[in-house]
């Protein structure tokens, strides 16, 4: 295919869309630049179709030669920036994150990280810039499209003639956008980082090289424009609240589709600044990420500054040095070519290098004092928060249960009841009481409320329900991040405050009201946990921070008991005048988290918390001392 400058322009108008919505400068917003990932999806689809099409066509297409051709490009350039990853990972990362980006480039070498973000957590959650290589989700997407398209096409040949082919992926394109619409409505999760919602982009992309229109040059000029303005409309107007992909990602699609289908080539896309970052897309793409979390982590001030034009010079030395290099083994033998592709071998290395690390969990003996090791190992989530804590529905009553056989003792929250309820079994263990946990990821206080009133609320009226009637539990424990679901998140507003109500603001204090007064009425003791402290940051953050500076490691800071108190003060003057009877008890966090002016993420060299907010298993220790059992 000849050389097309509207699709190079096309890239750059992607890659400075993500990079700009990644790194937020305040000089420029564009709250709907992760849809420029959308737009490259849309060009490859129509590379990829190009390619397989042209090669169908003239018989003499090989599926070995398109993956090696696919992994020449891709992998090299990948692989590089993992494996520097993996080396300043030695130096600078914490056991525990060290893992984790064993982990993540072990799947990214794989090319299955977008599952691996899938069952971890969505794309705009606070704990995404922690995650060094959360942006290969699309390339795990687009190297599963190259694995599975080109087969699906040898097939329908066997069968179909090439107007058939071409009908049969016209209708599956509109299939994957509907079932992309109902994906992202019952799972968005699902629907941002897997193939079956993500498909129907590229092969949309694949329509505009199946189905070409014939236009004048002025036609053209004017296609590319509307294509131009669809894209930036949805750059300028989506943002992270919608819902994504959904139907809305039929506007910087459809943009992408237009400029794709008009082929001009004159135009300001044909500029040398969106030429010149155009070929290096890819490669600033790969890079700009990792200093973003760079940027994150070192809390350095208009860090944009410096950062996108070291992604940009990043993206240029990856191109140049290592993307332009030709890899392709001159052998007749095919297995020849596999056997000594480069592509291969460095997936085998610093993938398995990054396996290792995995493996042995960070390699903490041998890159830490053991002073310092003894705190970070303790830096995790209490062992059952995998297998007892859900997302979606579940019938209560297969709750887990903790230790003792005599199962007087409930405890009922989000996800903060869960490192709570295994702390509290470990207390009870001494007299054979046990323990029922009822946890919701993100889960608002929603007794006596419609279903559609939260997405948890079905499973919480239906725990409560369990709870108060069932004659054998005496004590119940309720836990919530409680200004979350009155505020919403506080990330990004660290160290400002920002008290905008959320519209079940009265509705949220009026279900958690009625809840406990039915508990009580019921003659079950009841503890009500005050909010734990929000750092609105990583405690691995906060460890750089310190350790690397030569800071004291032991007791560091968090927040302050003052941010604390202005955080949660609603909430907390809300508990000050209820009107509880007798048997409901407040716990109150702060007197193990917090002194008279602080509050700490590490105390006397023990970690508090796991992440941001949730305790690990000796914070939840010091909550649950409180509780009189």
């Amino acid at each position: 295919m000849k050389f097309r400058t509207d699709i190079n322009g096309l890239r750059a108008l992607a890659v400075i869309a993500v990079v700009l919505y990644h790194f937020n400068p305040p000089w420029i917003r564009i709250p709907g630049g992760f849809a420029g990932v959308d737009v490259f999806f849309v060009i490859s689809g129509f590379l990829m179709t190009s390619i397989i099409f042209r090669g169908i066509e003239r018989n003499n297409f090989s599926l070995i030669k398109f993956y090696i051709a696919r992994a020449n490009r891709i992998i090299p350039p990948l692989m590089a920036m993992c494996g520097v990853l993996l080396l300043l990972g030695w130096f600078y990362l914490t056991p525990v994150d060290y893992r984790i980006l064993g982990k993540h480039i072990a799947g990214s070498s794989g090319f299955i990280s977008n599952i691996f973000y899938f069952k971890e957590s969505g794309y705009f959650d606070a704990a995404s810039h922690e995650k060094w290589l959360l942006h290969t989700w699309s390339l795990s997407v687009e190297w599963q499209f190259y694995i599975v398209f080109p087969i699906v096409l040898i097939i329908l040949k066997k069968i179909l003639n090439f107007n058939n082919i071409k009908r049969v992926l016209l209708i599956i394109t509109g299939c994957g956008f509907l079932f992309n619409v109902y994906v992202s409505y019952q799972n968005p999760t699902y629907s941002y980082f897997l193939l079956p919602a993500r498909g129907w982009e590229m092969m949309l992309g694949g329509l505009a090289y199946l189905y070409p229109i014939s236009l004048n040059e002025n036609n053209k000029k004017y296609c590319q424009w509307l294509g131009v303005m669809l894209i930036v409309a949805a750059y300028s107007t989506m943002s992270e609240k919608d819902m994504w992909p959904g139907y809305l990602s039929l506007m910087p699609v459809e943009g992408a589709f237009l400029i794709l289908m008009a082929n001009y080539q004159g135009g300001f896309l044909k500029y040398s600044i969106f030429q010149r970052i155009g070929t290096w897309s890819y490669s600033i793409y790969l890079w700009h990420w990792p200093v973003v979390v760079i940027g994150y982590y070192l809390s350095i001030p208009y860090f944009e500054i410096m950062g996108i034009p070291l992604s940009i010079l990043l993206g240029y030395l990856s191109y140049t040095y290592i993307e332009n290099r030709k890899l392709a083994l001159k052998s007749p033998s095919l297995l020849r070519q596999l056997t000594m592709s480069m592509p291969i071998w460095l997936i085998i290395i610093v993938g398995g290098i990054a396996a290792v690390v995995f493996k042995n969990n960070g390699f903490a003996v041998d890159r830490f004092p053991a002073s310092v090791n003894n705190i970070v190992k303790n830096i995790k989530s209490t062992p059952n928060r995998v297998n007892c804590h859900i997302y979606d529905y579940q019938d209560p009553t297969k709750a887990c249960e903790y230790f003792g056989h005599n199962i007087d003792w409930a405890v009922l929250g989000d996800s903060h009841a869960i490192s709570i309820s295994y702390a509290l079994a470990n207390r009870l263990k001494a007299t054979d009481q046990g323990l029922k946990h009822f946890s919701f990821a993100g889960c608002i206080p929603s007794y006596g409320q419609k279903n559609n009133f939260s997405p948890c609320a079905r499973w919480y009226n239906e725990a409560a329900d369990y709870i108060l009637q069932n004659k054998q539990i005496q004590n119940v424990v309720l836990i919530h991040r409680y200004s979350a679901g009155l505020y919403g998140e506080n990330g990004s507003l660290y160290p400002q405050l920002l008290h905008k109500k959320m519209p079940q603001y009265a509705e949220i204090l009026a279900s958690f009201d009625s809840l406990v007064l039915q508990l009580a009425k019921t003659k079950k003791n009841v503890y009500v946990i005050r909010p734990i402290p929000e750092m609105g940051r990583s405690i691995s953050k906060l460890f750089y921070e310190n350790y690397w500076v030569g800071n004291p490691v032991y007791n560091i800071k968090s927040v302050s008991l003052a941010y604390y108190q202005q955080r949660n003060k609603d909430i907390l003057r809300h508990f000050n005048n209820a009107n509880y009877p007798g048997n409901v008890h407040f716990v109150d966090p702060t007197k193990g988290f917090c002194d008279y002016r602080d509050c700490y993420a590490v105390k006397d060299a023990q970690p508090l918390y796991h992440d941001a907010h949730h305790a690990t298993q000796q914070g939840a220790e010091k909550i649950v001392s409180q509780i009189v059992i």
